[in-house]
């Protein structure tokens, strides 16, 4: 097994000293640097090139995680950056993937979790908790446009109509159109809806689906 020479970045004592004890009864993790902020990592990472790994949060004080990537590349461009954060907001996630990092793993895993995740972008892959891995699926998700997107200006006014309890006939002189156009109107409303009454209509209207 290939070795990891680590570097963590978190200012959080607790989870820091947590991290580097269990990574340290690890089979192939080695903790090289454990500080609180970005700014001392940077400051002693020249002299340590056999970190191959950084385990960064962006919640630091002063310079941020994401903020860090790119400050890590310019010294050493082959280290891997995994960020471990409490933040779960899609834009942060894909500033820290689009700035460099290869893995995002949330604070909310389970510690032999985290250390999967090393080892699997050890291997060359990129990893993501669950959490994470979720958002990101929901990123790329083409979301449908809601059902009234669908109606011309026309039908949706017929809709509004409708739901405001109006005959066809008190419809077609509301709209100053024939009732026959007014029928017309409703069939591709339907159509396009796929509902076959005037009650789907309404029921939709009240769950807020049109």
């Amino acid at each position: 097994m290939d070795t990891i020479f680590l570097g963590i970045v978190e200012d959080d004592p607790w989870i820091a000293k947590n991290l580097e004890s269990f990574f340290k009864l690890s089979e192939g993790v080695e903790v090289i640097v454990n500080t609180e902020s970005m700014e001392s990592f940077l400051e002693v990472l020249p002299d340590q090139p056999s970190i191959n790994m950084a385990l960064i949060d962006i919640g630091l004080p002063g310079m941020s995680g994401i903020e860090g990537i790119p400050k890590i590349q310019e010294v050493n461009e082959s280290i891997d950056i995994v960020i471990l954060s409490a933040h779960e907001e899609r834009d942060k996630i894909f500033t820290a993937l689009c700035n460099g990092a290869v893995a995002y793993i949330s604070k909310k895993s389970e510690i032999v979790k985290i250390l999967d995740g090393l080892r699997i972008v050890k291997k060359g892959g990129s990893y993501m908790s669950p959490e994470i891995a979720r958002k990101v699926v929901d990123h790329f998700v083409v979301k449908k446009p809601p059902l009234s997107a669908q109606l011309t200006p026309r039908q949706t006014e017929i809709v509004e109509a409708l739901v405001n309890g109006l005959s066809y006939k008190m419809v077609a002189q509301e709209l100053n159109i024939s009732v026959e156009t007014v029928r017309d109107h409703i069939k591709k409303i339907y159509r396009r809806l796929q509902i076959n009454s005037k009650g789907e209509l309404l029921r939709k209207r009240m769950d807020g689906e049109i």
